[in-house]
């Protein structure tokens, strides 16, 4: 499907060269106005994907024109067209809600680069907006449309139905504990216990009494015979949580429990058979732990039987305004707080965040939103984060006049350096030096990446 892209200049010889310059290249139309006041008009009668707006215009300028459109199609992608060297000028466009700039004279392949970019958004928030309004949100509260969720559903759909045991891998709040729920809410153990059992948070000399019981007398305090947890979740499934911090001693156990079917309550002489579905989870590199010693090679492949790898929130960013919808509607009705929603400024803020604590950091700060917002709108300033910078582009390194007084190439030169530097930089430092993830983030090709840290003497090394 075509594109549509409403080109706005009083020079009529700009927008007809717009027109010539995208529609051989890009697969859209382009729709020429040549006042503010017409583009208004033209916007009433027809959608268009993405805006192109000169700034200097007679009557209504580019940045009222901006501010009206902002208004009235917030969704709506503005690139504006600013002549060269105003560095100033589009810095400002930027901050009252452009997306891009581009300096005129314009360079063929940079407009078509960042016109690209441009419709990418405008797709990106179309489909979002779409996933919204179905509001097919799933009941196990695992919320995502992106094709590494689509896999993890699978996964959970494949393995539900069986009784063998699973191993869930993911950095922490990745939803490890969601995944089992769903496992067990799916399987033919449903209307029997889910036993959870955080591992880190009980000592080792408890947790295996926690695991198995114990018989009067076993130890001091054992004044009566206890059931364990395997026995509590007898019929039914037992969720043992970040796995990979147990001790070896516990390890062994439960080795043979998973081999057995069968546990051995402290103090006692005789074996219990049990009936319980295992499921495993860690945020730990168990191989490397194996290679350290520090876990058992046997015990961990009887735990991957059926490895599922939950992944983390910075590779599937297209979920965040699902995610984010429903985290504040889930928490509106927990905190008792009226509906509220997620201004365009926030949802595109929070989708540029790396999230190293995933979907549990996400959900944190947007409980904060809640309670900071006034309004029915939570907006920027109820974002408590504080390290991050919140305007689309990043000029504050340069000295404008500097910037200003160099000849056109130079200039350009210097503010693409700077920004490539920052945002491949940044990209790198969440994938600690992994170019394929760092391509994945930026939406491009392996080779175009490494072509760009070549150009620009970006060593990945050092951001591992």
């Amino acid at each position: 499907m075509k594109a549509n892209i409403l080109a706005v200049d009083d020079e009529k010889d700009m927008t007809r060269l717009l027109q010539r310059t995208l529609e051989p290249e890009i697969n859209c139309s382009v729709t020429m106005a040549f006042s503010a006041k017409m583009a208004l008009s033209i916007l009433e009668q027809k959608h268009f994907d993405l805006v192109i707006c000169d700034i200097r215009m007679p009557g209504m300028d580019g940045f009222e024109l901006l501010g009206q459109i902002k208004n009235n199609y917030p969704d709506l992608t503005v690139v504006m067209l600013t002549a060269f060297g105003n560095i100033e000028s589009a810095v400002k466009a930027i901050k009252k809600g452009a997306y891009d700039f581009i300096s005129k004279p314009f360079d063929q392949d940079e407009i078509i680069f960042k016109v690209q970019k441009a419709l990418e958004r405008s797709l990106l928030l179309k489909e979002n907006k779409r996933l919204l309004k179905e509001k097919e949100f799933n009941p196990l509260q695992l919320i995502g449309k992106s094709e590494s969720m689509q896999r993890v559903y699978d996964q959970i759909n494949l393995v539900a139905s069986s009784d063998v045991t699973v191993l869930i891998t993911g950095e922490s709040g990745t939803g490890k504990d969601l995944t089992a729920r769903s496992i067990h809410a799916l399987s033919p153990r449903k209307d029997k216990s889910f036993i959870p059992v955080n591992c880190p948070t009980i000592p080792e000399n408890i947790l295996e009494s926690e695991l198995f019981g114990y018989k009067k007398g076993a130890f001091t305090d054992a004044s009566r015979d206890k059931d364990g947890l395997f026995q509590e979740a007898d019929k039914g499934t037992i969720f043992l949580d970040e796995i990979g911090d147990i001790g070896t001693s516990i390890q062994t156990k439960l080795l043979r429990v998973l081999q057995e079917k069968e546990v051995k309550p402290l103090g006692d002489t005789k074996v219990k058979k049990i009936d319980v579905r295992i499921i495993a989870s860690t945020n730990r590199n168990l191989k490397q732990k194996i290679a350290n010693h520090e876990f058992r090679e046997d015990f961990f492949y009887r735990l991957n039987v059926l490895p599922i790898e939950l992944p983390p929130l910075r590779d599937r960013i297209t979920d965040i305004p699902l995610l984010a919808e429903h985290l504040v509607t889930k928490h509106c009705k927990k905190l008792k707080k009226k509906p509220k929603k997620i201004s365009q400024d926030v949802m595109d803020l929070l989708m540029k965040q790396p999230w190293p604590g995933n979907v549990r950091e996400l959900e944190n700060i947007l409980v904060q939103g809640i309670l900071y917002s006034k309004e029915k709108m939570i907006d920027l300033p109820d974002i408590p984060l504080e390290n991050v910078s919140r305007e689309k582009n990043n000029f504050t390194g340069f000295d404008k006049a500097d910037i200003n007084a160099l000849p056109y190439k130079e200039a350009k030169e210097k503010i693409l350096h700077e920004f490539n530097h920052d945002y491949i930089g940044a990209k790198l430092s969440v994938s600690n030096g992994n170019i394929t993830r760092a391509a994945k983030q930026c939406h491009m090709e392996r080779q175009a990446l490494q072509q760009i840290i070549k150009r620009f003497n970006i060593n990945p090394d050092n951001f591992r």
